[in-house]
């Protein structure tokens, strides 16, 4: 278990193999019995809606299911006003509930609605793929995309509680693998050079899934940390930005789930660590290493692009403040910083 401890609030990350099976004994330590809507998608729907909503009512929980389809288009204002009225049209209150069952989409979905509708339902957390155990289901970043930018509207908004069951994602395809573990790899390279080190035991992604609760654990005690040490992104925290600047715009540019949010990050890492390896803002050499890293777990490190388009969407990145745009570096593998660029440079970067 893992403990985040807010100013103004303070939660549990529970990590454990079979814990959705008793999801409803965990909600009812939170809340008391009450109205609450499960948001997910029609894919984890299917695989453990029943199952989770069984358990809550069998917890004397009142239950309304939301679905939407599954993908990155979901992540959009239009579906947050489909449930936004399906909140309201089901009598849902100030003192009723929302859960997020699902992946990143969903979590983000699923808090902004939350975090928004009569101006604020508590939440909770159950992820159900690696990226959203080890990254977005935690830390209160809620968010939708926009035409002009991924995240351009959301909130800040810390859920009550997270319950992180690694079984489920022996129900994952591959590539929704390989996304949670670029951002593993992410957390360890800005941060933690003991579990960079643990990820080059591991032999490929089905070994790194034997190993799910230790990895998820160290990679989640990263985040805690800056979390707890910024919780409103203004200073320490944006280092988990690492590689997401140009991985955003990879994503926004190719076309929402053409290129996924994991191989975006993966792409960006590479891409943001060559040219300051040239400028002598990195160490020579850690490009490769990232590269090494990131091939053994069949990720990408290059990809054709073009600069022109690629800039234009890093204009609307939210590090960006005023003319300057706030890029992260590797200073050494488990270690990273902060970088303060005027925004036409950052050209300079696009490789």
């Amino acid at each position: 278990m893992i403990e985040v401890n807010l100013p103004n609030h303070h939660y549990k990350i529970e990590v454990q193999r079979g814990l959705l099976k008793s999801c409803g004994q965990w909600v009812a330590n939170i809340w008391r019995p009450q109205r609450v809507a499960i948001i997910t998608d029609e894919t984890v729907a299917e695989l453990y809606g029943d199952d989770v909503a069984d358990n809550l009512v069998d917890h004397g929980f009142d239950i309304t299911m939301l679905v939407v389809p599954p993908g990155e288009e979901s992540k959009s204002l239009e579906k947050a006003t489909y449930l936004y009225d399906a909140l309201a049209d089901n009598g849902f209150t100030r003192s009723d509930g929302v859960i997020a069952l699902g992946g990143g989409v969903i979590g983000d979905l699923a808090g902004f609605v939350a975090s928004t509708y009569m101006r604020g339902l508590h939440f909770l957390q159950i992820p159900t793929t690696l990226l959203a155990q080890v990254d977005s289901s935690i830390g209160g970043k809620t968010a939708v995309n926009t035409k002009k930018a991924k995240n351009l509207v959301g909130t800040f908004a810390q859920p009550d509680g997270v319950l992180i069951d690694p079984n489920v994602l022996k129900t994952l395809e591959m590539r929704r693998v390989r996304e949670g573990i670029a951002e593993i790899i992410k957390s360890a390279a800005i941060a933690d050079k003991q579990l960079w080190d643990y990820l080059g035991t591991l032999k490929n992604e089905e070994d790194l899934l034997n190993h799910a609760e230790e990895v998820i654990h160290a990679s989640l005690e990263v985040k805690r940390h800056v979390v707890e040490e910024d919780e409103f992104d203004h200073g320490s925290r944006l280092t988990l930005n690492f590689g997401h600047t140009i991985g955003h715009a990879i994503e926004k540019t190719s076309g929402y789930g053409v290129i996924s949010h994991g191989e975006g990050v993966s792409l960006g890492m590479v891409m943001i660590s060559t040219p300051a390896e040239a400028f002598n803002q990195s160490p020579r050499g850690i490009t490769e290493e990232l590269i090494t890293m990131l091939t053994k777990f069949n990720l990408p490190t290059s990809i054709a692009l073009n600069r022109e388009t690629i800039f234009e969407a890093i204009t609307h990145d939210k590090k960006a403040r005023g003319n300057t745009l706030k890029i992260i570096l590797l200073k050494q593998i488990g270690q990273a910083k902060i970088v303060d660029i005027p925004i036409e440079q950052m050209k300079d970067y696009i490789i």
